[in-house]
């Protein structure tokens, strides 16, 4: 038996329902309600063969807060990456969220022995925590403040030092951010989405967790302030 509690062998169905269209349809209230529409892919050539139609929708253009986020290029995704649910039988409690950076993958953990699974990018920051946390607080659009060390490094962001970036389609923090705090204190890890959705699955230079701008705003909307993060770093998944 392998000690992997996750498996991605689910019916076609239960995958189609990690796509969260459902969810895309009926958030009301306070939280944002992004509306996922149905992409021209005839720009991208169409769908690759191996991916179901439904994911055009999920992951079709989104209008929210004011922003329209492009559809993603599915032509040129790996489809490894794309959101969907499976199965798991670990013993993390529900609304837990898992970042497993040797996989790039996210999990938050559902009730009935599933999880949803997301694609991420990891970053230099990214690798320079591991443990659990908890999310203290999340916000919509959030503005980029890059630390001093970074702007030391690249001095070309040197306009954003004490100010920050403007929320927008162009912040590196994308359209959500999760804030992790450990004991009461900053973590100073993120997870957060990015303009850069060709960076999925890859270590990149920068950054902490990155993820799609429309599965960080499915995860945003599925995740509970106060949950618990468990961040593994390489050396497999250990929870």
């Amino acid at each position: 038996m392998t000690n992997d509690p996750f498996s991605r062998r689910l019916p076609r169905r239960a995958v189609l329902s990690g796509l969260g269209l459902g969810a895309l349809a009926t958030l009301t209230g306070c939280v944002s309600s992004p509306r996922a529409q149905n992409a021209d892919l005839s720009v991208f050539g169409g769908l690759p063969g191996n991916v179901p139609p439904e994911y055009a929708t999920a992951y079709g253009p989104i209008d929210d807060g004011g922003f329209l986020i492009p559809a993603i290029d599915l032509r040129r995704m790996d489809v490894r990456y794309l959101r969907r649910q499976v199965a798991y039988n670990g013993p993390e409690a529900p609304g837990t969220i898992i970042i497993d950076t040797p996989t790039r993958y996210a999990y938050l953990i559902q009730p009935g022995g599933t999880a949803m699974r997301y694609g991420v990018g990891i970053g230099r920051d990214g690798f320079a925590w591991e443990g659990r946390a908890r999310v203290q607080f999340k916000r919509e659009w959030p503005r980029w403040t890059p630390p001093n060390e970074m702007i030391d490094r690249q001095p070309e962001l040197e306009i954003y030092r004490g100010v920050g970036m403007d929320p927008g389609l162009k912040n590196p923090l994308g359209a959500r951010a999760l804030y992790l705090f450990k004991d009461g204190k900053d973590t100073l890890y993120r997870l957060h989405g990015t303009p850069e959705w060709w960076t999925i699955g890859k270590a990149v230079s920068s950054g902490c967790v990155r993820f799609m701008n429309h599965d960080i705003i499915d995860l945003y909307n599925r995740a509970e302030p106060g949950a618990t993060v468990i961040v593994n770093q390489p050396g497999g998944l250990t929870v």
